[in-house]
Parts: C-alpha cells; sequence; structure tokens
C-alpha cells in the first residue's frame, strides 16, 4: 500500500449536491462492467436514489484537488427488512434484532486504489453511527477475490448469501461489529 495523498472527507445526510459525484465515481470504477444491466450507470442512479430515502442515510466522499475520488455510502437497517429477508442462511438474531447499518456501496478511482483512501471513507462512514452492526454485500469474483479479503482484513466475516435482484450475481453477506 502506498501512502495515501491527502483528501477532503465530506459527510452528507442527503444525495442533494453529492448525487452527481456518487455517479460519476461509480461510472469510473465500475467501468469494466457497466455493459452488465445491474451494473449500468442507470440500475446504479436507481437504487442510489431508492436508498437515499431510506432511513439513516449517509454518504461519505473522498475529494483531493476539488475532485471526486471515492464514497462510500449506507443507511439503517431494522429486524425484518427486506435485506435481511433475501439473506440465506437467515442471519443469528443478534445481527438483526436491533437496527444495524448496511454499507451499500463503496469504491475508489482506480488511480486511488491500495492508498489506504477505502478504509478511511469506510471508517469515516461508521465514526459517528450509534448501531452496532455494518453489514455489506460483495461479489466474490470482485477483484478475483481481493474485495473479500480486504473486507475480512477489516473485520468482517462472512454470514450468508443474497441475490437482491434477479440481475445481479450472488453476493457474500458480511458483518462486523462497528465499534
Amino acid at each position: 500500500m502506498t501512502t495515501a495523498p491527502a483528501i477532503d472527507l465530506r459527510t452528507f445526510t442527503t444525495l442533494g449536491t453529492a448525487r452527481g459525484d456518487l455517479l460519476d465515481v461509480y461510472a469510473d470504477v465500475r467501468a469494466p462492467l457497466l455493459h452488465l444491466p445491474n451494473y449500468a450507470v442507470t440500475a446504479f442512479g436507481e437504487r442510489l436514489d431508492r436508498h437515499g430515502t431510506e432511513p439513516g442515510f449517509v454518504a461519505v466522499l473522498a475529494y483531493a484537488d476539488g475532485h471526486a475520488v471515492g464514497y462510500a455510502y449506507g443507511n439503517t437497517i431494522e429486524h425484518g427488512d427486506r435485506y435481511w429477508q433475501r439473506t440465506s442462511p437467515t442471519p443469528p438474531e443478534k445481527y438483526t434484532e436491533r437496527p444495524a447499518v448496511a454499507l451499500k456501496e463503496i469504491g475508489v478511482r482506480p488511480p486511488w486504489r491500495k492508498t489506504g483512501t477505502a478504509g478511511r471513507i469506510h471508517d469515516a462512514l461508521l465514526a459517528a453511527r450509534d448501531e452496532p452492526f455494518v453489514t455489506l454485500m460483495v461479489n466474490p469474483a470482485a477483484g478475483d477475490g481481493k474485495v473479500h479479503g480486504l473486507y475480512k482484513s477489516w473485520g468482517y466475516e462472512d454470514i450468508g448469501q443474497s441475490q437482491p435482484s434477479p440481475a445481479s450475481p450472488v453476493l457474500t453477506v458480511m458483518i462486523r461489529v462497528i465499534n
């Protein structure tokens, strides 16, 4: 890992002005996959708009020299949320009985990978959260398994699988304690 250059982390609790930057960075991060229906920028925009209205929504964007270089966003999920309903096997109740943070997306532009930027964005998103757990879904094939390995190194553990939509690959559901 190289040393992360200076970045400015900005937190947003509504999409507002952040939406354009989120779409921009997403398109760069997912460029090799944009031809697949689930990864198209329009599909991401639809998900982003839906997630942006859900309880506890927060996004953190990293900026360098005024340009967005990475992002993460998530929201609060409750017991019985469709997120948990689509997870198989059913997660242990210790994870679902209280609200949790669902980290819906995280991405860093290719030149900023392996600089610690993703970890800084991730930690900033969780810093002010009161929920005991954070969960995310990852394509186990992403980065030839390296993305899954990165999340494990951040303390996440596998708890099941989910296929959020028919166009989505089967994803690994992971969870960890926030603090």
